[in-house]
């Protein structure tokens, strides 16, 4: 690891003690020291950063036990607004949401593997900001970041795509080609960081300090924090978990190797065991993952034999990934998310975690919750926008190119956002 810098101290402080006052919804400066695990006089340093560029207000007191009132602090919401950006294998959805991450629009195009070329894609984006922010009636001059997720391994300072290959991109200068179109700051990650982040802040992982998040889509990863801090690794690769072998020589993966983990759970695995099982089998859509997939899930619902025989399979290999990742990890909380997990996770989370048990030491598995994702809204979008947050909080008092009086207003007390 190396060494951080006093700016990067200070900015990771920043983070932490706003994203305590969104899990609290409001706080005093004393319970967002203990919340943060801070010093007093650090987040008492944060806290007026943070009000004197009207990130924050005082919006309430409350009785400090005989002293004067303690001041209760919440996020403003008029501060700015920042964007998230889902690039997946079949859309593009972008979400536009105030400081306070409260969602104020949406849109969503259809993306195909006729249409995946990095020009294609920033069409798209460039669309659906342009569609949101009217939606919303947002100034462009008000947004503070954009952030976008692409599937894939990521070079984040670069801001370059290094390897997507469900869109055979290898080296993307992506942001490069994205700023000419949307001159604002842009913050490029991948799926398994954004999903990760959405789950420690607002989902099931709040309030837990390590905890891993899989989904299960066309791909399949996972995102990982230890500590509460996101886990990026040497490279921003950590949650490859997907790429894991569970079968030597086993299934070929679009990865190159063979036998890994996303080849049998990942959407285009789970078709393959249907087409194998029951070649002329009606549930099976070959132009549609989504479609095949929402078939299994009416077809199980309906006692089908054949749908049941396909989620046995699934939830096997499934379990075992999920044993190796308890067994490296020792999570507090592990999270299932993805749109294959929406769609089967009613039947394939309860099969596979109970096989994971026979994989998993068993002090580590008796300690260990499970979680589907219980987000509403796009959780990749809505930690791409965290990570434009982020980015937005690193550079305040770099740029005073702006006026942070003319942003602080009085401020109603706010909730955690229904995301």
């Amino acid at each position: 690891m190396g060494i951080r810098s006093s700016r990067d101290v200070r900015r990771a402080s920043r983070f932490e003690v706003l994203h305590q006052i969104y899990a609290l919804g409001s706080a005093s400066r004393t319970s967002l020291a203990s919340a943060s695990g801070l010093s007093t006089p650090t987040v008492a340093t944060v806290v007026s950063e943070l009000l004197d560029w009207g990130v924050i207000g005082e919006v309430s007191t409350e009785d400090s036990g005989g002293g004067r009132p303690r001041a209760r602090l919440a996020v403003n919401p008029a501060r700015g607004f920042v964007i998230g950006v889902d690039v997946s294998e079949t859309y593009v959805q972008t979400d536009v949401f105030d400081l306070a991450l409260q969602p104020r629009a949406s849109d969503r195009q259809a993306l195909d593997a006729g249409h995946n070329h990095p020009g294609d894609v920033i069409d798209r984006i460039e669309r659906g900001v342009t569609a949101v922010l009217g939606t919303a009636g947002v100034p462009r001059g008000d947004v503070v970041g954009i952030g976008v997720s692409v599937p894939g391994r990521i070079d984040r300072a670069g801001g370059v795509s290094v390897f997507a290959p469900n869109f055979a991109w290898r080296q993307v200068p992506f942001i490069e080609l994205l700023s000419p179109r949307l001159p604002l700051p842009l913050y490029l990650d991948n799926p398994l960081k954004a999903s990760t982040m959405a789950e420690l802040w607002f989902g099931a992982g709040r309030g837990a300090r390590d905890l891993a998040v899989v989904t299960l889509g066309t791909g399949v990863g996972a995102g990982f924090a230890v500590g509460g801090t996101l886990v990026r690794g040497t490279g921003n690769a950590a949650g490859e978990w997907g790429h894991s072998t569970v079968v030597i020589d086993g299934r070929p993966c679009r990865c190159g190797n063979r036998g890994c983990l996303e080849a049998y759970v990942g959407a285009p695995g789970i078709m393959r065991q249907l087409r194998e099982r029951a070649p002329g089998s009606p549930l099976l859509r070959p132009d549609s993952q989504t479609a095949t997939v929402a078939a299994l899930a009416e077809a199980l619902a309906a006692g089908d034999p054949v749908a049941e025989a396909v989620l046995r399979q699934t939830a096997r290999y499934l379990g075992v990934g999920i044993g190796t990742l308890v067994n490296m990890l020792d999570p507090a909380v592990v999270v299932l998310g993805g749109w294959v997990t929406a769609l089967l996770g009613r039947w394939l989370v309860p099969a596979a975690t109970a096989l994971a048990a026979r994989h998993t030491f068993a002090p580590a598995f008796h300690s260990v919750r499970f979680e589907t994702s219980a987000l509403t809204g796009n959780p990749i979008s809505l930690g791409a926008g965290i990570f434009a947050l982020e980015g937005f909080l690193a550079g305040l008092g770099v740029s005073t190119s702006r006026d942070p009086a003319r942003h602080t207003a009085a401020i109603a007390t706010t909730t955690p956002p229904a995301v």
